[in-house]
């Protein structure tokens, strides 16, 4: 597998919060940085659907130790979990 870039997960993340938890609305798009938790955008349940979505996607598992705001309380945090989990 090709080296995963970051810039491309954080697309990928993005599009698949505003096609699954914003219904299209590329407007409220959350930015890189932008803390799910404290905006209230995935609650636990879309947490377990974006890890099911980014385990799908890269061919990743993601341990239940590794469920873990630092890795996925962001578009950039996920994305750069992403990128180190499947270069590991």
């Amino acid at each position: 597998m090709p080296q995963l870039d970051v810039v491309d997960v954080q697309r990928a993340v993005t599009g698949f919060i505003v096609d699954n938890f914003l219904f299209g609305n590329t407007a409220e798009a959350p930015a890189p940085t932008t803390s799910f938790m404290e905006t209230g955008l995935i609650d636990s349940t879309g947490v377990l659907e974006l890890v099911t979505f980014i385990e799908e996607r890269y061919a990743i598992k993601v341990g239940d130790d590794e469920l873990v705001p630092e890795n996925l309380d962001s578009v950039a945090n996920l994305a750069g979990f992403v990128v180190r989990k499947a270069g590991a």
